[in-house]
Formats: C-alpha cells, sequence, structure tokens
C-alpha cells in the first residue's frame, strides 16, 4: 500500500472523534509494520488519550513497535497538556519512520514535534494528504491561524427571498419555511458546532431552543447579541439543556450556566474576539437578518448554508445577501440547499 493510502485511513479514523473532541482536532493513527497495519487508533474525547497512545495501546505484540512507520493524520504534540508528548512516546517505541500529513498550527506544537522525531533519528515524511486533513480540522486551523473561531452562516429563506413574515406585536413562534427533512439536517450541522449565535430580535420572535433534538449529539454553547438586555430569562435560550452566553453593554454576570459578557459594541469582532479567548473554535450564525449581514459585511465567514424552502411569502423580513456564486446545491426533502464558500 502507499502512503496515501494508510493516511486515508487516519483520516477515517479521525472522522470518528467528532465534536467530542473539541477543541482539540479530530486525529487518527495507524502503525504499520512490514506491509501490514499492527495496531490503530484515534483521539476520542477531549482530555482523553491522543491517537497515537491508542494505536500502539491496540498493539497486541508490543515487540512490533521498534522499526515500525506510524501514519498521523497531525502533526504528534511535543508539549504537556492534558496528555504527555505523543512525540517522546514514538520516540520511547522506538518507531523507525513517522508519516504526517500536515503540521500542528497549535504555536505550542508547530514543528516542535518533527523537530523532537528528527533529533531523535526517526525519519519523517510530511504532506500526506494535507489538504484533506486540513480540511478535516478547519475549524481547529482556522482558530489558530486567523485566531477566531470558524465562522459558518446559516439561514432559511423562501422562494422570493424572505426569511419572515411581516409580524404584529403579539405574534410569536417561528414561521416554518423548510420541511423537517431539512430542520433534521440543520440540527445535524449544529451538532458539528461548539456554538450557536443568535441575534435579540430571532430570540424574541421566534423563541429557538438552539439544540440538538432530532439527531444524535450534543447541544452546543448558546450565544445571544443583545446589547440592552430586552430578551427575558423564561425563553428557551436560557433552559439548562446547554451554557449561554450573553453579549451586551450593560453587565458582566454570571449564575446557572447563563454568562452575561459586557463590551463596549456588539461588533462581530469583539465578539469573535472574547469567543476566541473562550477557546470557541466555531461558531453557527442563525439569524436574524442584519445579524447575519453584519458578519458578511464584515467578511468574517468561513462558509454559509442556505436553504431555500417551497413556499412564498410576498412580503417580510429580507434575507441576507451574500454576492457569491453557490459552490454546489442540492435539493434536500422539498427544500434546496445552497453552500457558499468564502475565499480567504
Amino acid at each position: 500500500m502507499r502512503h496515501e493510502d494508510y493516511m486515508h485511513r487516519c483520516l477515517d479514523l479521525a472522522r470518528l472523534g467528532g465534536i467530542a473532541v473539541a477543541p482539540n482536532p479530530m486525529v487518527g493513527c495507524v502503525l504499520v509494520k512490514n506491509g501490514k497495519i499492527i495496531g490503530e487508533g484515534y483521539h476520542q474525547k477531549f482530555g482523553a488519550a491522543h491517537a497515537e497512545v491508542n494505536a500502539i495501546a491496540a498493539v497486541q505484540d508490543a515487540s512490533l513497535l521498534e522499526g515500525a512507520t506510524a501514519y498521523v493524520s497531525l502533526e504528534p504534540c511535543a508539549h504537556f497538556g492534558k496528555t504527555p508528548p505523543c512525540s517522546n512516546l514514538l520516540i520511547e517505541k522506538k518507531i523507525a519512520h513517522v508519516v504526517i500529513a500536515t503540521k500542528d498550527p497549535n504555536p505550542k506544537v508547530a514543528g516542535k514535534g518533527i523537530e523532537r522525531l528528527q533529533k531523535a533519528g526517526i525519519q519523517v515524511t510530511l504532506g500526506i494528504l494535507e489538504d484533506a486533513a486540513r480540511q478535516l480540522n478547519k475549524r481547529f486551523f482556522s482558530f489558530h491561524e486567523k485566531q477566531r473561531p470558524y465562522v459558518t452562516l446559516k439561514w432559511a429563506q423562501t422562494k422570493d427571498g424572505f426569511l419572515d413574515k411581516i409580524r404584529g406585536v403579539d405574534e410569536k413562534g417561528i414561521n416554518w419555511i423548510t420541511g423537517e427533512e431539512a430542520r433534521a439536517l440543520v440540527h445535524h450541522w449544529r451538532s458539528q458546532e461548539m456554538s450557536i449565535l443568535v441575534g435579540k430580535h430571532t430570540a424574541l420572535n421566534d423563541n429557538p431552543s438552539l439544540t440538538v433534538r432530532d439527531v444524535a449529539g450534543q447541544n452546543p454553547i448558546r450565544i445571544l447579541i443583545d446589547s440592552q438586555l430586552q430578551v427575558k430569562n423564561d425563553l428557551s435560550l436560557f433552559s439548562e439543556a446547554a451554557p449561554t452566553l450573553i453579549f451586551n453593554r450593560i453587565k458582566n454576570d454570571q449564575t446557572d450556566g447563563v454568562e452575561w459578557i459586557k463590551i463596549k459594541e456588539t461588533s462581530t469582532k469583539l465578539i469573535l474576539e472574547e469567543l476566541y479567548k473562550r477557546g470557541i473554535h466555531s461558531v453557527m450564525v442563525e439569524g436574524g437578518s442584519r445579524t447575519l449581514q453584519y458578519f458578511i459585511i464584515d467578511n468574517v465567514w468561513d462558509e454559509a448554508f442556505v436553504l431555500v424552502g417551497d413556499l412564498k411569502f410576498e412580503q417580510g423580513v429580507k434575507a441576507p445577501v451574500l454576492n457569491k456564486i453557490p459552490v454546489k446545491s442540492h435539493f434536500f426533502g422539498t427544500d434546496q440547499v445552497f453552500y457558499f464558500k468564502r475565499r480567504s
């Protein structure tokens, strides 16, 4: 088998970690001796053993480790965090060759793991399926290279370009645009992100819970922009289902899973800076129209999903404007999904 074949297996293993490893990256490892896989593993949960540790533990005959080749989808760590450095373990087990998909962008590693392996006399091959490895951990790379969370925009609009109907003062609740299949898809997207963000009007009008209900997965951290604290704490956003952060211009406070974060202005720049400080690697912005448009205008987004439902409102709240050509589109149930990617 070629290097690429073993690295594909590493990436498949890494995906199994999913959001459970966040804010760590997803990593897979395959150990090969004399053309045969002798052990494999992946990072399963934040704070738990790394991929290299699990792969080595899976080797039934430890004598096979000496002289083996280790394939890893991300540079082995070189620092003491919640676990010891994996580069040290590979050296200790006398691995002869380490094949790596891509360097780790975390300044605590960033080439140090490779340097340590090479100084120990281990052959290192770098850059095997690098693009695929970076794509797999796009949130992790964005966090360390751009020093902000990976930002995904998501909204549903009608065929005639509206997000919502014109509402009376007492008209509350969600005016559904998409079908049940697309709603389950949205919950799947949510389950892949560390946080989800909405503005004040979305909270007041729709009273969303912003949780994962239709698919298996953990609930993201909920983020609300409410500069003057007009959203009352009896809404679904304040449930115990997930932590909630509230960006405002009035107070700093914390109680029962809710944290109020005071910033001088509720700008995308300051919000993303605060999320970065808290180690939040990704955020899905779900509305409303003004909030989404601010992220577009400030050019602080990475990808966008626009769902177009099979109905018209004829008048209402206009959908945001991306002024981009979608990378791809497909039908999901009765709705059409358009995917956009911002070019760096």
